[in-house]
């Protein structure tokens, strides 16, 4: 019963802010298909500006920890699927996401960029300040650096200020009311390993099932409403029962 209502509480708590996601679908192989990939025409791009303030955001507490690494590795995965070439767009995406992650002095201007460029499109500002958000909560807590690089990124995309606070006071809700709680056989189970597998069997495990289930800017397009909120729930679930087994094998 106690994972029951985890999922129900983690599924409202993170679908709501995919729901945009599905109005949206501009990012499609046809949209790029004519695109010269290189490092500066990347870098230009709206997905290449907004990798730029995933990783200010991702790196604004001083780390970017396993699970933000693992999010932010299939986003990779899943924007450069739609580019020609990409490898190599993901290759310039992550060295993007390096060069900029330790980088605040330009943080202004790369929103202010970025912002002008969506300026017109509600849709996609929801979109881009929604995800951000989420990265910043995923680790359970926004430090106070977190939060200025997010209330800078707001602003320099005239984010509507009550908007941005209520997704912003949702997410801190739902966060301290979310208690998981599981045991140790169920997190095996739900991962599909057996207790005496290696951990890097477990590991190759827990990717696979995240890869399946994680609901990305760009795959979640196309998808009705209740996929999305069962694999925002069932991305969670995983995530819960591999840190349980982490923590047990300490």
């Amino acid at each position: 019963m106690g994972n029951l209502i985890l999922l129900a509480v983690i599924g409202g708590f993170f679908y709501w802010i995919f729901k945009s996601y599905l109005r949206y679908t501009a990012y499609s192989r046809e949209a790029f298909k004519n695109f010269s990939v290189s490092k500066e025409s990347l870098q230009k791009s709206d997905l290449g500006l907004f990798v730029a303030l995933v990783a200010k955001v991702a790196k604004a507490d001083g780390r970017v920890d396993a699970l933000e690494a693992q999010l932010i590795g299939i986003m990779f995965d899943d924007i450069s699927a739609v580019f020609p070439q990409p490898q190599k767009t993901k290759d310039i995406l992550k060295e993007i996401f390096n060069e900029e992650k330790d980088r605040f002095d330009n943080l202004q201007s790369i929103a202010q960029t970025l912002g002008s460029a969506i300026k017109r499109d509600r849709a996609k500002q929801q979109q881009f300040m929604g995800f951000l958000i989420q990265l910043a909560f995923i680790d359970g807590d926004v430090s106070k650096n977190e939060e200025q690089v997010l209330v800078t990124i707001a602003e320099a995309f005239e984010f509507d200020p009550n908007a941005y606070h209520a997704i912003f006071d949702q997410f801190e809700k739902m966060m301290k009311n979310v208690q998981p709680k599981a045991n140790i056989e169920d997190a095996y189970k739900l991962l599909g390993v057996n207790e005496s597998d290696d951990m890097s069997v477990i590991k190759k495990a827990y990717r696979k099932l995240i890869r399946e289930y994680h609901p990305d800017i760009i795959k979640s397009q196309g998808k009705d409403e209740t996929y999305m909120q069962e694999a925002t729930a069932k991305t969670q679930e995983i995530n819960q029962a591999y840190e349980m087994i982490k923590a047990k094998r300490k």
